[in-house]
């Protein structure tokens, strides 16, 4: 009988390899918010065993993938010190390892990204492309993780003071390609690299309609492409009553993962991974039946 540290070690080399952008399939990435202040969640898995739990059971939903962030990045919110983020996240990414489930971890932090990639988070979320913490090329170069990188126009205390474009599409694909050509030269591998056009990041209600719309232009970069909608303020009144509380919204994200799925998107960033996995099966279902 094979010993559990070698399942174990076995899973985890599992997990690793499903993680990489160069896998096929689009992933359900489960967001795990270990925050006070995040905008849908903030602070109901503030603890580590709360935390944990609600990790087993988003991989029980569907979640292929759990992203841990330890910093809210809703409108308006301020930054934390690293050491508090590092406090928060650090146990919850390494129990969750231990169990062999797939981890990202949500940081702008270059020492936070390192860490939790020390602690086996295959995967490093970075909302600023690596524009916040210059040492993040650096951590991403060496460690060879797999990489986030978001369209980034500032911390979210002043995001929206930047929501201005002439050709959204075209102004926000130019700017995340540019970023990916600095990755580039500086020694990030293109193999490593995710793009997210960065829904309601610097980019007002219909502004997010039109990234959507426009999602070819941004597959066209030749990367894999990460969609994170979940319930983000511009789905208020999309499929719920306008005004309801942000968990309404998860029909209107399970329909946006199935749109991005079939337009080949490598994964899709939710709340809840039951409706959006239940979509994607029935789209799975559909598919095979044709073949």
């Amino acid at each position: 009988m094979t010993d559990l540290p070698t399942r174990r070690a076995r899973r985890l080399a599992e997990v690793r390899r499903a993680a990489h952008p160069a896998q096929s399939g689009t992933r359900v990435m489960g967001i795990l918010n270990v925050t006070p202040d995040s905008f849908s969640d903030g602070g109901l898995h503030l603890a580590v065993d709360a935390a944990v739990a609600h990790a087993r059971d988003l991989v029980a939903n569907g979640a292929d993938l759990v992203d841990v962030g330890g910093e809210s990045t809703r409108p308006g919110a301020e930054r934390v010190p690293p050491t508090v983020e590092q406090e928060r996240v650090l146990p919850v990414v390494r129990q969750l390892v231990s169990e062999g489930i797939a981890v990202s971890v949500d940081t702008m932090n270059a020492s936070t990204a390192e860490l939790s990639v020390a602690a086996g988070a295959v995967v490093v979320n970075d909302v600023s492309g690596g524009l916040a913490d210059p040492d993040m090329v650096r951590v991403v170069r060496d460690t060879g993780t797999g990489f986030v990188v978001m369209h980034w126009r500032g911390h979210s205390d002043r995001m929206y003071r930047n929501a201005e474009y002439t050709h959204a599409v075209e102004e926000v694909r130019r700017e995340v390609e540019f970023r990916v050509a600095e990755l580039i030269v500086l020694g990030v591998r293109e193999e490593q690299v995710v793009i997210d056009p960065g829904l309601g990041f610097a980019k007002r209600g219909a502004q997010n309609w039109e990234i959507l719309a426009g999602y070819e232009r941004f597959a066209s970069i030749g990367l894999p492409v990460l969609v994170a909608a979940s319930r983000k303020r511009f789905l208020d009144g999309v499929g719920s009553p306008a005004g309801a509380p942000p968990a309404d919204r998860d029909l209107a994200t399970a329909a946006i993962s199935l749109l991005a799925a079939e337009r080949g998107a490598w994964g899709v960033r939710v709340h809840d991974p039951a409706p959006t996995r239940a979509v994607l099966d029935v789209w799975d279902a559909w598919r095979a039946a044709r073949t």
